[in-house]
């Protein structure tokens, strides 16, 4: 029995290593794309194609939250994340959609003709809400992340200072994060006023992913203390519900 319980927690933790490891790759790749101006086309094809693959190996690693879908308290926190992760599903449908009908590249053995303006649209809308959605996403599961760092350092007074300085840190970050969402006009695009982007072909390579990476700074900052407080708020809500049901309980003996 010993020896199964031991198997089963180095499967565990082999498939929670796999998930992190795609995550990553995904974040990367996210992050590679959204410099198409940076790396040419032909690249953004190739490297898109890759992350259909990851988008398709996580959905089937984490295949068992949609198994979980329907069952379970709804709680505010839930809900809260099928939307996020609804939504991010969508916005990553109609990327792989539109990037195979806009192919020059990739996907050109594919008998597809037609299409390319409402494809182009598509293309738009999935990059930005995607981008966004998915630094949402990413917020919050940022507390197993900080978990793993507190496990780290411990309960000291060196941990406590480590906390602040990385809220300090997190602020800033969000801080020019919002900067860059107003100056890249991501509005413009979330919701199609252009159907053109800019995009400055001489950009820093530096100077283009500081930005990015802020920006998504910014939403994963934001996702993390509003699921911080949406969990808190059903801890409330069925703290409530429950001395409500005791109360109900005692008048009944009584």
């Amino acid at each position: 029995m010993a020896k199964f319980f031991k198997t089963m927690k180095k499967k565990m933790k082999r498939n929670a290593t796999i998930k992190i490891v795609v995550d990553v790759l995904m974040t990367l790749t996210l992050l590679f794309l959204m410099g198409y101006q940076l790396w040419g086309e032909a690249a953004h094809e190739w490297v898109g194609a890759l992350m259909m693959v990851l988008f398709i190996a996580h959905h089937f690693l984490n295949r068992q939250w949609y198994l979980n879908l329907f069952k379970g308290r709804l709680t505010p926190l839930r809900m809260f994340q099928i939307i996020v992760n609804t939504s991010l599903l969508i916005a990553m449908l109609l990327q792989m959609y539109s990037g195979i009908i806009m192919s020059r590249y990739a996907f050109t053995f594919l008998p597809i003709d037609g299409g390319m303006a409402l494809a182009r649209r598509l293309h738009i809308l999935g990059a930005y809400w995607g981008y966004i959605l998915m630094s949402i996403h990413l917020g919050l599961h940022w507390n197993m992340v900080l978990n793993v760092l507190k496990r780290k350092i411990g309960k000291t007074n060196a941990s406590r200072f480590v906390k602040i300085v990385l809220f300090i840190f997190g602020i800033l970050i969000a801080a020019y994060g919002l900067f860059v969402f107003i100056d890249r006009d991501f509005l413009t695009y979330m919701f199609l006023r252009s159907e053109f982007v800019f995009l400055d072909y001489r950009e820093p390579l530096w100077s283009f992913y500081l930005d990015y990476i802020s920006l998504l700074g910014l939403w994963l900052f934001l996702a993390h203390y509003l699921s911080k407080g949406l969990r808190k708020l059903g801890i409330k809500s069925l703290k409530n519900k429950t001395d409500k049901t005791l109360v109900k309980g005692v008048k009944r003996i009584i």
